[in-house]
């Protein structure tokens, strides 16, 4: 993607905390905004480090991670494309205390604080859009630390894979730790259809997921080489498929 094409307007249209905004005010917040191009490795920003802006994942995968006094890292998030991060931490006027780096290549929108609060002026509607956004970052969030206090490995990695199950399926398969931690079979007469085999294509390396599950990248590995022998899942490099989300998602959890 050429950087210097890109229509900055159009793209902050289609993003969930912009798309009530009028022609008229993109323009003027895209304004606020820019664009990097960024190399696998580089570094968005490091603990210490003044936040006056948050950022959209436009192309690519970025990490979000803490480091240990020893110097371990452990992966907070992954971010994908369409995705934002910062928002909340740009309106504390602290610096950041977690580290983003790129994973892949990747352009990189960043909203400027100023551009931001102009917008608020203008439009109390545009802070509780944000607000919105912020409060679904902090229930995924909240999840998260649910999942690593309560759920086995093999639930964080099955959950992992199911992530990206349709939203109408949502009533036909029960995920992983979300209650019974099974799914139950659907009734004979039941018209329901369960969704179709799945296709999981890992956007990063098993190390990095791992680190995301809070699990070792041998337990991580030693888990989807144990659903595959299993005839749950089938893997090709980095690509998974799923022949049957629902079968996988009541797989005995251990």
């Amino acid at each position: 993607m050429d950087a210097r094409s890109f229509d900055l307007p159009r793209y902050l249209a289609v993003l969930p905390l912009f798309q009530e905004m009028t022609p008229p005010e993109l323009q003027r917040l895209a304004q606020g905004c820019r664009l990097r191009r960024l190399s696998r490795g580089d570094d968005i920003f490091r603990v210490g480090e003044v936040c006056d802006e948050f950022h959209v994942t436009v192309v690519g995968q970025v990490k979000l991670f803490g480091l240990s006094p020893s110097g371990q890292e452990k992966v907070i998030e992954l971010i994908g494309p369409g995705n934002s991060f910062a928002e909340a931490l740009m309106f504390t006027d602290k610096p950041y205390f977690i580290n983003a780096q790129a994973l892949t290549d990747t352009l990189l929108l960043s909203v400027g604080k100023s551009a931001v609060l102009g917008e608020i002026e203008r439009d109390s509607r545009f802070a509780l859009r944000m607000l919105a956004g912020i409060s679904r970052r902090l229930h995924g969030l909240v999840h998260d630390v649910q999942a690593y206090a309560l759920h086995s490995g093999m639930q964080r990695v099955i959950g992992y894979l199911l992530r990206d199950l349709p939203e109408e399926a949502d009533d036909e398969i029960e995920l992983p730790g979300s209650g019974s931690g099974g799914c139950a079979p659907l009734c004979r007469g039941d018209t329901r259809k369960p969704p179709r085999e799945l296709r999981v294509s890992l956007p990063v390396s098993k190390a990095t997921i791992a680190s995301r599950l809070s699990l070792t990248p041998e337990y991580f590995s030693r888990v989807l080489h144990e659903l595959e022998s299993a005839g749950l899942i089938c893997i090709d490099k980095r690509d998974i498929r799923i022949p049957d989300p629902a079968r996988l998602a009541s797989h005995p959890l251990q």
